[in-house]
């Protein structure tokens, strides 16, 4: 993690200057925010929880989520995805002429979604009122942040440790190539007409692109547990100690997830979901955004599960590659499920004084959503 750390350092310096460069929290980001970016969010998960256990080492203010913590958890909740993989495969399934041809507009409102939501964590904790200084001071807290203060220049002195650039540049090269491999195919598969390429030269693109993706998993795993052996690592013992860590931490995040689930329940069954599409549909429709596709823009931010199989749902209705199921498949990887998030990160490390991590992740939610109906207008509104 450090030598990753380092290789993508100069973006994440900046972006988080609370956390040293070299520290576990900064490598544990980078690892889920790559692994978001490729589409593997089911790997992601333990790795965001990682990083906030790393994170609150840091922490001087017990319960009260950092700067550090509430800009990590906003790039999260923007969905920056690359490669929108189990959209794809969908509408793949479901017999779209085109799978791939959600890849820019998604990317489009991604990113809209993630520059969002770094800007408005950055304005947010300017702001007085979410300022750290409003935080009371617990009992003990001199004694802990001594302690704490004491810790932290311990692993800054330990990540002094030296490390080879050799190392670093293969990296660097290893990381580009991956997103070039797995980023460029889909890309140019999606954009194949306007780029003048024929029939059979796009789907060349995505049958590579799908093939790809598949070693994206197996090469993780070969390329880690080969590092480990090759740098003496117990691999398997240490393997044992981090799946017993992570059944602790499975135990610590369920009573927050009973929590969001039973929300998202009592939202849908209490009809409040409908209601609120029958309103809020006659403003948006003429926006870009029909009314069914409404529901799926509300559950998104509180269940990705539920968003999922909304889109499959208004797909197998309305068509893979009507604007209604373009519209859908591009909602669902604009954004991601910001209250879910919260609650999962935060839980896993004591977190009770969010500040303004949730205006922070509404704020991208709603850019993306923004982005997405814009850019779909645009492209696909001849369907509607």
């Amino acid at each position: 993690m450090r030598i990753l750390a380092r290789a993508i350092r100069p973006v994440m310096v900046r972006l988080f200057p609370d956390v040293p460069p070299d520290h576990p929290a900064m490598g544990a980001m980078i690892m889920n925010i790559a692994a978001n970016m490729i589409g593997l969010t089911n790997a992601a998960t333990p790795l965001g929880i990682k990083a906030m256990q790393e994170l609150s080492r840091l922490n001087r203010r017990p319960g009260v989520a950092t700067n550090a913590m509430v800009l990590f958890l906003a790039i999260n909740t923007s969905g920056l995805s690359i490669l929108p993989t189990g959209v794809m495969g969908v509408r793949a399934s479901a017999g779209s002429v085109d799978p791939f041809g959600i890849m820019a507009p998604t990317l489009f409102s991604t990113f809209t979604a993630t520059v969002v939501a770094i800007a408005a964590t950055k304005l947010y904790q300017r702001m007085s009122r979410f300022s750290l200084d409003n935080e009371p001071i617990v009992e003990g807290e001199a004694q802990a942040a001594a302690e704490e203060s004491a810790q932290v220049q311990a692993l800054m002195a330990e990540s002094q440790e030296p490390v080879s650039d050799r190392a670093v540049l293969i990296l660097r090269l290893v990381f580009v190539s991956a997103l070039a491999v797995l980023v460029l195919p889909a890309l140019g598969a999606a954009l194949g007409p306007a780029l003048g390429r024929s029939a059979e030269e796009s789907a060349s693109l995505r049958a590579f692109s799908t093939a790809s993706g598949q070693w994206v998993v197996p090469s993780l795993f070969v390329l880690m547990l080969g590092f480990g052996w090759a740098k003496g690592v117990k691999v398997y013992e240490t393997f044992i100690r981090g799946a017993k860590e992570g059944f602790t931490t499975a135990l610590t995040i369920i009573p927050y997830l009973v929590a969001i689930l039973a929300v998202v329940g009592m939202f849908r069954g209490s009809g409040a979901m409908t209601t609120l599409t029958s309103w809020f549909g006659v403003v948006t429709a003429p926006l870009g955004m029909p009314g069914e596709v409404l529901p799926m823009a509300l559950i998104r931010p509180l269940s990705g599960s539920g968003a999922f199989a909304l889109m499959g749902e208004l797909i197998t209705t309305h068509g893979p590659d009507s604007y209604i199921g373009n519209l859908a498949s591009v909602l669902q990887g604009s954004t991601d499920t910001t209250f879910y998030i919260l609650a999962v990160y935060f839980g896993a490390v004591g977190i009770s004084r969010t500040r303004h991590a949730v205006l922070a992740g509404v704020t991208a939610d709603f850019a993306g959503f923004l982005a997405a109906t814009a850019v779909c207008a645009a492209i696909y509104g001849h369907l509607r």
